[in-house]
């Protein structure tokens, strides 16, 4: 599908009363940034890499949004690592624009492993710059082996299979 495609079909989410964005799911998790220096390359746009980066931080900005951070990884000895990620760019990202990454759970197996997908969006028109998706297994933080998740991770993260829901609106 285009991006067209989706935006078409997206949610609007705009809180803040200025212009709305299409997101392709709801309530979604935002972490804004300005594109700086350092994320530019050799092309005169932000790096591929930086996208996955900024994928992280909205995770972990979500995770310490929902009462979770680093200090209860250690105390419970689990975390998550990636498995597997996937990057669409529909779009460069350019120096000094300023970018919202939105991201949901858009699966959780209660078990082993939970699915997130990303959207960053530039506010100066709207439009979706990359989609995403990791796939997150959750491991023992001493050993980096897979593990059951501890109850706290079921209880806070969600595990309504959302990941029908893109674009129906």
């Amino acid at each position: 599908m285009t991006d067209q495609n989706y935006s078409d079909a997206g949610f609007d989410c705009g809180s803040d009363g200025e212009s709305a964005h299409h997101w392709d799911y709801p309530a979604p998790h935002i972490v804004s940034l300005v594109v700086g220096e350092d994320v530019i390359d050799r092309m005169d746009h932000a790096n591929n890499t930086a996208y996955v980066q900024w994928f992280e931080l909205a995770a972990w900005s979500h995770t310490e949004a929902l009462g979770l951070g680093w200090d209860a990884y250690t105390r419970l000895n689990r975390g998550f690592v990636a498995r597997h990620t996937e990057v669409d760019y529909l779009r460069p990202a350019l120096k000094g624009d300023a970018l919202r990454i939105a991201t949901w759970v858009v699966f959780n197996d209660q078990r082993l492993s939970m699915e997130r997908h990303y959207q960053i969006v530039r506010d100066s028109d709207g439009a979706t710059l990359a989609r995403g998706s990791t796939q997150w297994v959750c491991v023992a933080l001493d050993t980096g082996k897979p593990r059951r998740m501890p109850q706290e991770f079921i209880d806070i993260y969600p595990s309504e299979d959302i990941r029908r829901e893109r674009g129906a609106g």
